[in-house]
């Protein structure tokens, strides 16, 4: 990096095998939307869900154009319902263990996981790293940087809660997939931004997401802030 110049300093966003990838998209829009860079690790498990939810195959070699197709879709599946720049994207192949978010010598504000399987969360508590996602989740917590852990399973086993505990203890933020419904959802995109807002909470990023409770009852009749 040469003098003066700002080095960049992207959140990594790992998006695993779990239902649920227009959290993912939420996240990932409202991150560019706040000005931040982003290191993408798309899991192989992740490119199946893609594709049964939304009939989008995540190509390496094509990864902007799948990119930016998946991140303009509604939660209901329409196409062109938003417009994202994904130029601050940086994107790595989940098998690329030499990748920049292996070594906690790469910059990063912290990782986000989302939405998070169980197989995942299982492998990030028991420090297994068997793909690039698990690495850098690893790497995060032995830096002492932001983890956030979206869990998107029901019901959690034993097993399951244990590994969430372990996480817990470890610093992350586990936070569960659950939309609530004093914001005045009138549409599943406001439930899913929902969920994708307190992601965002628990990662410390300004958004504007959702309506915040202001302790007056009666409040989610009325139009959601978006």
């Amino acid at each position: 990096m040469n003098a003066g110049e700002t080095q960049r300093t992207p959140w990594i966003v790992g998006v695993s095998g779990a239902s649920g990838t227009p959290y993912a998209a939420a996240v990932l829009r409202a991150l560019l939307d706040a000005g931040h860079s982003v290191d993408l690790v798309v899991s192989r498990a992740s490119r199946l869900t893609l594709l049964d939810e939304t009939g989008i195959s995540f190509r390496d070699a094509h990864w902007q154009d799948d990119l930016r197709e998946w991140l303009g879709r509604g939660a209901d599946g329409k196409p062109g319902t938003f417009a994202c720049d994904i130029a601050p994207v940086r994107y790595w192949n989940a098998g690329d263990l030499a990748a920049g978010p292996s070594s906690g010598s790469y910059p990063a504000k912290g990782m986000i996981i989302v939405p998070a399987s169980t197989a995942c969360v299982a492998g990030v508590a028991l420090g297994l790293s068997k793909d690039l996602l698990q690495r850098a989740a690893s790497v995060t917590l032995k830096e002492r940087r932001p983890l956030v852990v979206a869990v998107r399973e029901t019901p959690l086993n034993g097993q399951t809660l244990r590994h969430l505990v372990a996480l817990d203890d470890a610093g992350a933020a586990v936070v569960p997939a659950s939309p609530g419904f004093y914001a005045g959802a009138t549409h599943i995109q406001d439930l899913v931004d929902f969920v994708a807002g307190r992601v965002l909470d628990a990662a410390g990023v300004e958004h504007r997401l959702y309506r915040r409770w202001q302790g007056g009852l009666g409040g989610g009749a009325g139009t959601p802030g978006r």
